[in-house]
């Protein structure tokens, strides 16, 4: 019994030092409600006049002001002015959001229409998540931002970190087993596939306020299960990376590196290569 009171103790301690956390159940609601008045392929009611839509974008804002309210530590500043900044920048979100559509549904063969990328597609709903994640924690909100990606990384198992800076056009095909860590730069025109991780080499606490993850340069294509790894390692523009590379060091504009296996007699000396081209 005295096991039992202790427990409970526990328990009423842990629920007094929380009292205003914002709840995930209310985290996923906004987040999914922002996304159902951007695309109407995930509104449970389509809104068919523009009044609809100017009440239900004001319905959100308010909503994000609550979450934020109740828990100061998430950001340093007033929550009606961050939320009322990010309502303000929403529009940018919404158009980037649409050219990493059209990025996927040129990327794609299989793709028949930009719905079918919305409503089926993944990549989508992965980067549609990081796009609202990231810019609120460019308006300096702590942990909210990371349950929005994470939601979607639960759903998708595709893995971005809201930190992370990703420029336009943005294609993810396939997706599952993406990794992408708080400090990757990856610039316009990128694709990757399944399995890649963009990561980190160091994971010394130490290093949390420095740049852990490679950068991607424009126009670069990395297959599936390519790893890349560390705050130095860039990838130049233009480049092809082979799937299963493992990468830790930069490589220059226009480079293509490929893992070539080769079948041999395990008595003898041959080993798998690496080859590394180059078309600057």
């Amino acid at each position: 019994m005295e096991y039992r009171k202790s427990f409970i103790k526990k328990i009423h301690d842990s629920h007094k030092q929380c009292p205003g956390c914002p709840s995930p159940r209310k985290v996923q609601e906004f987040f999914e409600g922002v996304l159902g008045v951007l695309f109407p392929e995930y509104a449970i009611k389509i809104l068919h006049d523009t009044q609809e839509i100017e009440d239900k974008l004001t319905y959100y804002q308010i909503q994000l002001q609550e979450i934020l309210g109740k828990n100061n530590r998430l950001i340093d500043v007033d929550s009606e002015m961050v939320s009322e900044a990010f309502f303000d920048r929403l529009s940018g979100v919404y158009d980037a959001i649409h050219e990493d559509i059209h990025a996927m549904f040129d990327g794609d063969p299989a793709a028949k229409s930009t719905t079918e990328v919305i409503r089926s597609y993944p990549g989508f709903y992965a980067i549609a998540a990081y796009r609202i994640a990231h810019l609120l924690h460019e308006q300096g909100v702590s942990l909210i931002p990371r349950m929005i990606t994470e939601f979607a990384h639960s759903k998708t198992g595709i893995d971005i970190h809201p930190g992370a800076e990703i420029g336009r056009y943005f294609c993810i095909d396939h997706g599952t087993g993406v990794v992408i860590g708080e400090t990757t730069r990856i610039g316009d025109h990128v694709k990757i596939y399944q399995g890649v991780t963009l990561g980190a080499l160091s994971v010394n606490k130490e290093d949390a306020d420095i740049q852990r993850h490679p950068t991607i340069e424009d126009h670069v294509v990395i297959y599936a299960g390519a790893t890349i790894l560390g705050g130095k390692t860039v990838v130049g523009a233009g480049s092809v990376i082979g799937g299963n590379v493992w990468l830790t060091k930069s490589i220059p504009a226009k480079s293509k590196i490929y893992y070539q296996t080769k079948m041999y007699d395990a008595s003898a000396e041959t080993t798998d290569m690496y080859v590394f081209k180059n078309d600057a």
